[in-house]
């Protein structure tokens, strides 16, 4: 119970946010008006897409220095929940654009940088997907992963402040916090945030336990064959 307390949290900031992001009070904002609740799904998606990928680097940085098979588990399958994240991202912002811009894409230097960030990773996989050599896989994969993620903070936080975005708070758009984000949307926006990245977490640990028993099967597959 003690090793389940933050599983427990995250189902109740989930039930937390979905509740209050569609019944609780948001302001009202000319343009937005109540696509304003997106915000508490889209962007914290985004968020634990960050946090996670983040992770998986760290861990492919790690199997670099020291090749154990767990570093390229967690790096892998942390790869796998980003993506996931990074697609769900997407596909709520375009649900936001549709209902806020008039379509379900625009050409906005945001957009296309996640667009691109996504095809990256997508390759990513594609790449792991390549190759048969296990040792090999986990090298390369580990390298492009490192890569991948560098390319990922310029497409998405620095290249879209540098140009015009319809953003909030990117090409000189203001943000959120000149809409009393004070009273309407931190108390549900800062929890939405710890939910979906603990949620991305709990699903990368099922998916991590996975791999190591499928690696315990086979090694005890390959030792009654032989």
């Amino acid at each position: 119970m003690k090793s389940s307390w933050w599983k427990i949290l995250c189902i109740a900031l989930l039930f937390y946010t979905v509740i209050m992001g569609f019944l609780g009070p948001v302001p009202r904002l000319p343009i937005l008006n109540e696509g304003i609740r997106n915000l508490y799904f889209h962007v914290p998606m985004w968020f634990g897409m960050m946090i996670i990928l983040g992770i998986s680097v760290v861990y492919s940085i790690k199997y670099l220095r020291n090749p154990r098979p767990e570093n390229d588990d967690i790096a892998v399958e942390s790869a796998y929940t980003g993506i996931l994240f990074g697609a769900l991202g997407l596909v709520t912002g375009m649900i936001w654009a549709r209902f806020t811009w008039g379509a379900w894409w625009v050409s906005d230097p945001k957009l296309n940088g996640a667009a691109i960030a996504m095809l990256i990773y997508c390759a990513y996989l594609v790449l792991r997907n390549s190759l048969e050599d296990e040792g090999q896989r986990a090298r390369i994969s580990a390298i492009y992963n490192i890569f991948a993620f560098s390319t990922l903070v310029p497409l998405l936080f620095i290249l879209p402040r540098m140009t015009d975005s319809l953003h909030p708070g990117n090409g000189g758009n203001p943000g959120f916090n000149v809409y009393d984000q004070a009273k309407f949307l931190r108390p549900v926006f800062y929890p939405a945030v710890i939910a979906w990245t603990l949620l991305g977490l709990w699903v990368t640990q099922l998916h991590v336990r996975v791999r190591k028993l499928q690696r315990i099967a086979e090694e005890k597959s390959e030792a009654v064959a032989s």
